[in-house]
Formats: C-alpha cells, structure tokens, sequence
C-alpha cells in the first residue's frame, strides 16, 4: 500500500465520522420537539451505521455509511394538557433522545475523528521527509 491509499483511507474515516456527528447533533438539536398536533409523535432519534466497502481502485477495504436508520424505542410521555400536542388524556409524547447517550456517542466520535487525523498527520509528514530526501 502506498502512502496516498492510506491517506485516503483515513479520509474516508473521517468523513463517517464527520456524518456521525451530524446525525448528533441533529438529534442534541430535537431532544424537545413534539408533535403539532394532538397525539402526534414527536422527534424519533435517528442512528447511523457503517460498512466495510472495497474500493476497487484502490484495492482495500474503507469505511462508508450503511444507513442512517431511526432509533425504535418507545416514546416516554409527559403530563402536560397544555400543550397542543397533547392526547385527550393530557398526556404528551417525549422524543426518545437521551443527551448522555448522544454525549457518549459525539464523545467516540470525535476519538475515532482524531485517530484518523493522527494516522493522516503521520502519512503527511513520511511524504515529508521522502521528499525531502529526494532532494
């Protein structure tokens, strides 16, 4: 493998990861919206998974998004009558995002982000230094 294929595949890291907190923040974003109208659902939090897929011009394997899916746990309620999201009983849908699980998630984001960039750095400056000794 040479040098430019691992900087590829880093990028490719870091582009999942650039996507996966996307859908993070989106959800952070949402974690208090209901629905509009009575009994209507609100906000449901959405996942994201990934995939090996061979790049074939390269010739290895990379990470790509497989899907951005929608989190199908139920909805916790909340006694509120006043809302205009509430159902005949008074009762109003809460979207299933829980902050400290999109926390733990953006966190292992960012560490995988950050691995890719340090094995990106690395590749760089071996270019570097080839570079320079071909001088």
């Amino acid at each position: 493998m040479d040098l430019s294929t691992a900087m590829t595949i880093s990028a490719r890291g870091m582009d999942a990861q650039t996507e996966r907190l996307q859908v993070i923040a989106e959800n952070l974003a949402n974690q208090n919206t209901t629905g509009s109208t009575p009994g209507s659902d609100p906000y449901r939090r959405k996942t994201i998974s990934f995939q090996n897929t061979m790049d074939q011009t390269l010739g290895v394997s990379t990470v790509t998004v497989k899907q951005i899916g929608a989190d199908p746990t139920d909805f916790q309620t909340h006694y509120d009558p006043s809302n205009p999201a509430a159902d005949a009983q008074g009762y109003v849908k809460l979207p299933n995002v829980n902050s400290f699980v999109e926390a733990m998630d953006m966190k292992e984001a960012e560490r995988s982000y950050s691995a890719n960039l340090n094995a990106m750095e690395a590749t760089r400056s071996m270019l570097t230094r080839t570079v320079g000794m071909l001088k």
